[in-house]
């Protein structure tokens, strides 16, 4: 095609390349090589109308996904070549076609369920597109972007939420509350996700009389699907604890309580663990002390959170004491209790300690589960104990206990370094009741894969 033009002595027009760029539009490949080839010769240059063109062929074509990067190629040399800008209803319809190649599942979803899609494609793209800047942390350029269409294409709750979280990507809290302000104003009301992050970000930023602020609009002018919750107040009392500002901490936990907001585990949990990692542990017994004052007092939920980071921390002592205060307290240790307490004392290197607490469970009447037998396990196979370990592991074997498949290739791998034959043959045939040989290959190619992949990065 190349020589057969350059021997036709023909004068080229934007109408005459529009005609053949027409003809060609089911061909996007030969079109985009017509194209190029008009584009270097010395009597011709595109206008924006072939421009459009090409672009509207490229975009419709069914392998869009291939196809619409070499649309951002064009866009971009337009843009170095100093030519006009692309209209707003080109982009607009490029956008459209980008949404119906990309959210196919969506609507075959909406349909097969009767749900539907309030929304036009137009702001479904927009904000598609919106999200990867922000994302890119391009945020300037998605507001531009915004600016841009908005007198063809009008904002939605969604939009203002993707800006608002792009410029709290950036820790740029101002222009995220002008955004949220903005949204506000336009009618959209946002939720409580978008006031917590809002709230993070500002306590990640440093800015806690702002995050007080905020919380203060949330009670006031929020709505009921913006109301705080125990999230909320436990972000800002975290960020107060890691300020040493702990007097003020318990006053907002208390005026928690007070405005009926009821503190859940992950409150507990949450709150527990920011102080024990700021060192606070004292601070730490003061707030489960003053939770039983006003009436809730903590639960072996939150008390195992409570030991599981203490014991993530390796402090024995503490660990003991806080042992000690639950039982003082009336909660009775549960199985995932002794479950912490052997793990860390395995991890510490005192399998004496993992005894006192396994024989301790025996004394308080608590069943062990297999996750018990797991840990102990492993924790005498790590200690050279090998032993008392395949003394267990024959009890599990005696009781018929289900252990977990990786389980079992841990421990026939511990028991083929201890040379341990008749184990071996013993836990084989254990492992035969509960998984048959089609799950073992599978798990076994799904591990090979694992780690062929991890090779690979």
């Amino acid at each position: 095609m190349e020589s057969a033009l350059e021997t036709v002595d023909v004068k080229l027009t934007t109408p005459l390349v529009l005609e053949v760029l027409h003809r060609l539009r089911f061909d996007e490949k030969t079109a985009f090589r017509f194209f190029t080839l008009v584009g270097r010769r010395e009597d011709y240059h595109h206008e924006a109308e072939s421009y459009n063109k090409m672009i509207d062929i490229l975009s419709s074509t069914k392998h869009k996904v291939k196809q619409f990067r070499i649309v951002c190629d064009l866009l971009d040399y337009m843009k170095r070549r100093n030519k006009r800008s692309v209209p707003v209803d080109v982009l607009t319809m490029n956008l459209r076609r980008y949404t119906e190649n990309h959210l196919t599942h969506l609507q075959k979803f909406s349909k097969k369920k009767k749900i539907r899609v309030k929304t036009k494609p137009e702001i479904n793209a927009l904000n598609l597109l919106l999200d990867a800047l922000c994302k890119c942390c391009l945020v300037e350029d998605a507001e531009l972007m915004v600016a841009r269409v908005k007198s063809k294409i009008k904002p939605d709750a969604q939009t203002y939420s993707i800006l608002f979280f792009g410029w709290c990507r950036v820790r740029n809290p101002y222009r995220g509350m002008k955004v949220l302000q903005e949204m506000i104003d336009v009618g959209h009301a946002p939720d409580n996700f978008t006031y917590n992050t809002a709230i993070d970000t500002f306590c990640k930023s440093g800015m806690l009389k702002e995050a007080r602020e905020l919380l203060g609009f949330m009670k006031t002018n929020g709505s009921t699907t913006s109301s705080p919750t125990a999230k909320t107040y436990s972000i800002m009392m975290l960020a107060l604890v890691r300020n040493d500002r702990m007097d003020e901490s318990l006053k907002l936990l208390e005026e928690m309580i007070g405005n009926g907001c009821l503190p859940d585990v992950t409150t507990y949990k949450e709150i527990v663990e920011g102080m024990v990692s700021c060192g606070h542990v004292e601070a730490a017994y003061g707030f489960l002390e003053a939770m039983a004052r006003t009436g809730y007092p903590p639960d072996i939920v939150t008390y195992n959170c409570f030991l599981k980071v203490l014991c993530g921390s390796k402090n024995r002592e503490e660990s003991i004491r806080l042992f000690e205060k639950m039982t003082e307290a009336g909660c009775a240790p549960s199985v995932q209790t002794y479950n912490i307490l052997i793990e860390m004392f395995f991890a510490m290197g005192d399998p004496d300690g993992a005894f006192d607490a396994w024989d301790e469970m025996d004394r308080r009447g608590c069943a062990r589960d297999t996750d018990t037998y797991c840990v102990m396990i492993e924790g005498l196979f790590g200690c050279n104990n090998a032993t008392d370990a395949m003394f267990l592991l024959e009890q599990v074997i005696d009781r018929g206990m289900k252990l977990p498949y990786k389980k079992f290739d841990t421990f026939l791998m511990r028991l083929s370094a201890a040379g341990d034959l008749r184990a071996i043959q013993k836990l084989s045939e254990h492992m035969r009741r509960f998984y048959n040989s089609a799950m073992a290959r599978r798990f076994a190619l799904n591990q090979k894969r694992k780690s062929t992949s991890l090779r690979g990065k």
